[in-house]
């Protein structure tokens, strides 16, 4: 689901200070909720605590807690995270050079001739 690539994306960003459960849903819920997809917040909340549970309960895995109550991060000793941390910026590299701007030309007339 597109929420859990989110999820990973908003504890990559964080890095190993990591975020607070609240904070992840408040992300992941303004990044999908639109005015034509409206999201109700409680789900997300729901979904993403559920997710983060699930992907920290054990020690080798994708996601583990911080030392503070209901903060999360990604695991750097998981392999699987260190590659999601390559392809993460990867993606990003990708889309910062799409995004680079063509150079503006002025092609409108003019509606004076100068050739008098």
């Amino acid at each position: 689901m597109e929420f859990d690539k989110e999820i990973l994306r908003i504890l990559m960003e964080a890095g190993t200070e990591g975020l607070s459960l609240q904070k992840v849903a408040r992300h992941v819920f303004n990044a999908f909720n639109s005015f034509f997809n409206p999201l109700n917040y409680e789900d997300v909340h729901k979904y993403v605590a559920q997710y983060l549970l699930k992907n920290s309960k054990r020690m080798d895995s994708l996601i583990e807690k911080t030392d503070m109550r209901g903060y999360y991060r990604l695991n750097m000793d998981n392999q699987q995270s260190q590659q999601l941390m390559l392809q993460f910026r990867e993606e990003q590299k990708t889309n910062d050079q799409n995004e680079e701007l063509p150079k503006n030309e002025d092609r409108s007339l003019n509606l004076f001739d100068n050739e008098i």
